[in-house]
C-alpha cells in the first residue's frame, strides 16, 4: 500500500528547519543525507560550497513523516512543497505516474535513482507539485527495511 506526505523545499536552511521543527514537535530525524554523501556523477555535478546541504531529511513526528531536502532553485513560497507517494509496489507508482503525467511540467522523469529503485517529480496539470519513489528493500538486523 503506497504512502503519501509531504516534501518540503529549503533554500539552504533545511538542516535548521528539521532540527527547529523537530523540537517544536517532540520529533525524531530518521535520516539526514547531505549533496557531499552522493556518489560523483558528471550529468549532476556538486559545488564544494554546496556539499553540506541536505539531499534528503526524514522527520518523524507521531505516526507522521516529513520529508525535505535544500533545492538548487529557489521557489516562492506556497511552491516549496511536494505531495510524495512512496512505496515498494513499483507498478502502483508507475500507473499513477503514468496518470498525473498528462499535461504535467515533469522535474524529473521518472527514474532509478542511487537511493531508490524509481524516482521522479512533477507539477500537475492543477499545479501540484508531486514526488514519486519506490522504495528499495534491504536487509539490516535479520530482518528488511524499507
Amino acid at each position: 500500500m503506497p504512502v503519501f506526505g509531504h516534501y518540503l523545499m529549503f533554500d539552504r536552511a533545511c538542516a535548521e528547519a528539521m532540527e527547529f521543527y523537530k523540537e517544536a514537535f517532540g520529533g525524531e530525524i530518521l535520516e539526514m543525507r547531505k549533496y557531499g554523501d552522493m556518489p560523483p556523477n558528471p550529468a549532476f555535478p556538486v559545488a564544494e560550497a554546496d556539499k553540506g546541504l541536505v539531499l534528503h531529511a526524514r522527520l518523524r513526528v507521531g505516526d507522521t513523516e516529513i520529508m525535505a531536502a535544500d533545492g538548487k532553485n529557489r521557489r516562492a513560497a506556497g511552491e516549496n512543497m511536494y505531495i510524495t507517494m512512496t512505496a515498494k509496489d513499483a507498478a502502483a507508482v508507475q500507473k499513477a505516474w503514468d496518470a498525473l503525467k498528462e499535461g504535467a511540467e515533469v522535474y524529473m522523469d521518472l527514474a532509478p535513482a542511487f537511493f531508490a529503485a524509481l524516482h521522479g517529480s512533477l507539477r500537475d496539470r492543477f499545479g501540484i507539485n508531486w514526488m514519486f519513489t519506490v522504495l528499495v528493500c534491504t536487509p539490516r538486523n535479520g530482518g528488511r527495511i524499507c
